[in-house]
């Protein structure tokens, strides 16, 4: 490649504005797990871990890093695909945990999210159309019993352990 097709101005702002969200929404997690009780603190953690991932995710990404040059001479973005690896499972737990749900369902359908990202990832650096299909459906492949877990098994733990829940928030 002799040039590449690199974020513009409208990109960097809207990677500025993410990173300030993300850190200032960091910050105020940490505050409310230092007043939260044992119950709620394990919530207010595992969002600030959330949030701060991502936050180093999108200062990666302002500051110019995270990144290399792939096939059509375009900057690709692959420290996104790092913080997907470790927010995505997280999101995962913090719901499993606010609904009540056990740690084998929990954990299989982390395994299933962890797949998933990965898939989209090797199907975003293949060259090979065909290659790139077959990445999209494995992830699919892994994408459904994640949805399915999170709209119908979690959802089903949530209302039969209701008077928990509806105490947590």
């Amino acid at each position: 490649c002799t040039t590449i097709e690199e974020v513009g101005s409208t990109g960097v702002g809207a990677l500025t504005l993410g990173f300030l969200a993300l850190a200032v929404t960091s910050v105020v997690m940490v505050a409310k797990a230092a007043n939260a009780d044992a119950e709620r603190r394990k919530y207010y953690f595992t969002n600030t871990f959330i949030c701060a991932v991502a936050t180093f995710s999108y200062f990666a990404m302002l500051s110019g890093q995270g990144w290399t040059a792939i096939a059509g001479c375009r900057q690709f973005f692959y420290v996104r695909y790092l913080d997907w690896l470790v927010t995505t499972p997280l999101i995962i737990l913090n719901l499993g945990l606010i609904a009540g749900q056990d740690w084998v369902t929990i954990v299989a359908v982390i395994g299933a999210d962890v797949l998933m990202v990965i898939a989209g990832y090797m199907g975003a650096v293949s060259v090979v159309t065909t290659v790139k299909w077959f990445w999209f459906l494995f992830g699919m492949a892994m994408f459904l019993p994640v949805v399915y877990s999170l709209a119908r098994t979690f959802r089903e733990t949530v209302i039969t352990r209701k008077v928990r829940f509806l105490r947590l928030i």
